[in-house]
């Protein structure tokens, strides 16, 4: 039976999974979800000794209902290949106590590879499976990794063109260079005048903006996203869970049927939800253990209840999850809401006017297999110093944050499970804060990116991963810059709208 997709906010009519990905929002607003979650239709115990490939068929087949067999093992062929710097695609390694999935290996170093590099495939495939005539316009916001895995997945993809914005001063400068070096006709990068939220709410904006859609689509254009809020993306991440269990299975490192926690560092919920979804597939996974840095909103939502955007907005140095809107919270929303679109749409409408929302008790209630902690900068590095002297194992900001919070849980409660802790991204994009953090970046390299490069190969003896050996030569082609207000207006100049 096919898995339909309806929108969080009630308004839109069923849709198939391509036409969900195809439209990334819905034009309520409201973000795809699917009108059951699936659950795995072989034993978990027979994953044991797949690869990544055969467990990410057998996964997204369940959401994907409306592709071919054919067609979803073309888009899996054709992301998963040899652009990724290790043989097993995601290796998964044990660190001071926790199975770190290394997520990292892809084209651009970090986690959203791993969804990123499917959805340009899902996206032709779905173009031509809803024989749409109109030019695919990929329209994403980005706190620094989501922007170069999206603009290495569509460049030169026919049928496409891709917009990203980010926040000019609000990403590494190795992710920044990723980004304005990218080559590619369709693509396009944009830097704002503000930060990540700011970003996504313009994106979000222009998404329902009737006018803009209309002129759009009277030039040739259709609006899709390949953030998170796409479908698309959310799907291939919940493999990274079945699959670390599967590993653990395989080696012997867990029983079938023992439970697994699992801990993600998050800022915008996509990648813990994944975890969420995992589990309601039939993965034995306990707590989803949900680590966020000094913006902790999700963390005081945990606690509270209370979903509370009014606060200072601090820049981290682990800029990915510096975000005060976690989009995809939504999703898990409306699902402890009982699928009550009106209540979930009411629930969003405050944060948009207020700036916050409430849950009842009975909601929160539905939230206890969620536990949330928080690392401060200082606990972050260290950390990362900590794990460095005990296990000669060197950890980005963001996985540092997950290490902390998980620590911190283990120590606080006494629970010891064997833990997945979803690693996301190599120490080579955050280098600064990473060679502070252990004591090894001296006043001479400080302003030299390419120098901090060679330091941390030198002490990590980590190889320098080919997508930042290519920026030391790389051109910047992308130079454009606006207000957060006038994200729209860039769109159709870049578009050539008149």
């Amino acid at each position: 039976m096919d898995i339909l997709y309806r929108s969080t906010r009630g308004h839109n009519e069923p849709v198939k999974a391509s036409q969900a990905i195809l439209q990334g929002l819905a034009v309520d607003g409201g973000l795809f979800v699917p009108d059951r979650l699936p659950v795995l239709d072989v034993p978990v115990a027979s994953l044991a000794g797949k690869d990544y490939r055969e467990i990410a068929y057998i996964v997204m087949k369940q959401f994907l209902t409306d592709f071919t067999e054919e067609e979803l093992k073309a888009c899996i062929a054709g992301a998963y290949d040899d652009k990724f710097d290790t043989k097993e695609l995601v290796p998964v390694v044990k660190v001071d106590g926790a199975y770190h999935l290394e997520l990292f290996h892809g084209a651009t170093i970090a986690f959203k590879d791993m969804a990123l590099s499917i959805l340009p495939h899902f996206m032709v495939t779905a173009l031509k499976k809803n024989h749409v005539d109109k030019e695919i316009v990929i329209l994403t916001a980005t706190s620094g990794d989501t922007g170069k895995a999206a603009l290495a997945g569509f460049a030169n993809v026919p049928g496409t063109r891709i917009i990203v914005f980010y926040p000019k001063d609000g990403v590494s400068k190795i992710q920044e260079l990723q980004m304005v070096t990218q080559k590619g006709d369709n693509t396009a990068v944009v830097g704002i005048k503000g930060n990540f939220d700011d970003a996504q709410t313009g994106v979000k904006e222009i998404f329902s903006d009737k006018a803009m859609g209309e002129k759009i689509a009277s030039a040739g254009f259709q609006f899709s996203s390949a953030n998170s809020i796409n479908i698309g993306r959310l799907v291939p991440q919940v493999v990274y869970y079945v699959y670390a269990y599967a590993k653990l299975l395989e080696r012997g490192e867990i029983a079938d049927g023992e439970k697994i926690n699992v801990v993600v560092p998050t800022g915008n919920f996509g990648n813990i939800l994944a975890a969420f979804y995992a589990k309601n597939m039939g993965i034995p996974i306990g707590k989803l253990i949900c680590a966020s840095n000094e913006n902790k909103v999700l963390f005081d939502f945990f606690e509270t209840g209370v979903y509370d955007k009014n606060r200072e907005f601090k820049l981290t140095s682990s800029p990915s999850m510096d975000i005060l809107v976690s989009s995809n919270l939504e999703r898990l929303i409306y699902k402890i809401v009982g699928g009550d679109a009106d209540k979930c749409a009411a629930l969003m409408q405050a944060l948009k006017t207020n700036g916050k929302y409430e849950i009842g008790a009975s909601e929160k209630a539905e939230l206890s297999d969620f536990v949330g902690g928080y690392a401060t900068e200082e606990q972050t590095a260290q950390r990362i110093r900590e794990v460095y002297e005990k296990e000669g194992y060197i950890m980005d900001t963001h996985t540092a944050v997950a290490s902390y919070v998980y620590d911190n849980y283990r120590k606080t409660t006494g629970d010891n499970t064997k833990t997945v802790l979803a690693s996301t991204a190599s120490p080579y994009k955050f280098l600064t804060a990473v060679l502070s953090a252990i004591d090894e970046l001296p006043a001479e390299i400080a302003d030299d990116e390419f120098a901090k490069v060679d330091k941390l190969n030198a002490v990590s003896h980590v190889a320098v991963p080919k997508a930042v050996e290519e920026l030391r030569s790389a051109p910047v082609l992308h130079k454009r810059v606006c207000a957060s207000d006038a994200m729209a207006a860039e769109v159709l100049d870049i578009l050539n709208i008149k």
